[in-house]
């Protein structure tokens, strides 16, 4: 929800979540899998481009095999219930793409 004064926005409870434990290692299982990747030569950088998993982390934490190379955009969202949960992980472009 946009704020009409940045000031209203609470980091409080940002702060919170991403100190979680839970969300710290899969912040590490993100960067590690990205390090990697670059080491390989596939993302560099600056380009634009997201490591994405095959299988989200929530579902397959520490995932780093089944990664690939895809942009920012086409990486930033799939389907969810009105819990939050994945529901897809087919995301709308590439549902389209079929």
């Amino acid at each position: 929800m946009p704020y009409k004064n940045p000031k209203d926005r609470k980091y409080d409870r940002a702060a919170q979540y991403e100190s979680d434990p839970q969300q710290v290692a899969n912040r590490v299982a993100r960067n590690k899998a990205r390090r990697e990747a670059m080491r390989a030569g596939k993302v560099t950088k600056g380009d634009g481009k997201d490591l994405a998993h095959r299988e989200a982390l929530d579902k397959a934490p520490g995932n780093n095999k089944g990664t690939f190379v895809q942009d920012a955009g086409a990486n930033r969202s799939f389907k969810r219930d009105s819990k939050h949960n994945l529901v897809s992980e087919v995301s709308k472009r590439e549902r389209k793409k079929k």
